[in-house]
């Protein structure tokens, strides 16, 4: 599906990844989804594929993790084609749990606003890794100065436009925890390398920074646990104490489950107490997009919302927030 809910051709998922996505953060990844989209031997093994996992990087990812040559399309697409039980499986096995902790810096601005402390719960929370927004050090546009642990080795920087509330401090957390479908554990060697393979080729700032935040994490290990977003969010969110503010958020999540579960999801999550920030592509949440004008044809970008009312766009990978004029309060 595209922002709009047509349907796309596995190609031009291909083609609209290299376009949408990879252009300007991987050249890599644009070459290899170009030549993916153009190549019907490829392509047709991936149709043999539910079309959820047909998605471009699912596929880079099981291939990274197997040892593919990524730098040559020619060689990667006849690699695709040797390789194809080993990857098909591997893709069949795994999930596009991309856990990146930059995101933090551009959910940073809403969660500071709400009444501290905070009880985080996320939905989607693969290693748990952006369950530490208080453990992070960021800066924010041209300012030098950063904000939150001196000590800590993960460092966020976070271009900004339009009014962005720049937080001055962390928020103050006091209780943590994730759901996934398949929780990922930091303390688990392979499950680590399956996260280090979801990160582009050229991004070896993303690659140190999750290597980083694994260490914190392990440090502390996240309260993770294996369910459904729709059956098993609510008792979670019910063991949350009663003293903290519940935010429950998610980044990149929704687009992974049909819009009928999206808009149960939202039910469910409104009837919660405490507040609920979504960060999610554009199109993905329609009701909270409604009336914002989008570039269906540029970049990729998220959506950022508190309570179902957006207040920015932001980077998919956590390096931009553009805040929303006349968006309201996020108090």
């Amino acid at each position: 599906m595209d922002g709009h809910g047509e349907r796309m051709t596995t190609a031009q998922r291909y083609r609209a990844f290299a376009a949408r996505e990879a252009r300007g953060h991987s050249p890599r990844y644009e070459a290899l989804a170009l030549a993916v989209g153009a190549d019907k031997r490829v392509l047709a093994l991936l149709d043999e594929l539910p079309e959820q996992k047909r998605q471009p990087n699912l596929l880079f990812a099981a291939a990274q993790y197997l040892g593919a040559p990524v730098g040559v399309p020619a060689d990667f697409l006849d690699w695709v084609a040797r390789s194809w039980s080993p990857l098909s499986t591997t893709m069949m096995q795994r999930r596009t749990q991309t856990n990146e902790p930059a995101r933090c810096a551009t959910l940073l601005p809403v969660l500071t606003r709400l009444p501290q402390p905070l009880a985080l719960l996320e939905v989607g929370a693969s290693a748990g890794l952006c369950l530490y927004p208080d453990a992070f050090r960021y800066r924010y546009g041209d300012d030098p100065h950063f904000l939150g642990p001196a000590s800590s080795p993960v460092r966020l920087t976070c271009a900004v436009s339009g009014h962005v509330p720049i937080p001055t401090a962390v928020p103050t957390v006091t209780w943590r925890a994730g759901l996934d479908v398949n929780p990922l554990r930091v303390d688990d060697d392979d499950d680590v390398r399956w996260l280090d393979a979801l990160i582009w080729p050229e991004q070896r700032q993303r690659r140190e920074r999750l290597q980083a935040a694994v260490q914190i994490a392990r440090a502390d290990p996240p309260h993770l646990v294996k369910g459904n977003l729709l059956t098993d969010l609510p008792a979670l969110a019910a063991q949350a104490p009663g003293d903290a503010t519940l935010v429950v958020f998610h980044s990149a999540v929704l687009s992974y489950v049909s819009p009928d579960t999206r808009s149960a999801f939202m039910d469910v999550v409104r009837r919660l107490r405490g507040h609920w920030i979504s960060n999610e592509g554009v199109g993905v949440l329609p009701e909270v997009g409604a009336g914002i004008a989008t570039d269906s044809a540029g970049p990729a970008r998220f959506l950022l919302a508190l309570d179902g009312e957006a207040v920015a766009f932001t980077g998919p990978h956590g390096q931009e927030i553009e805040w929303l004029a006349l968006c309201g309060s996020a108090g």
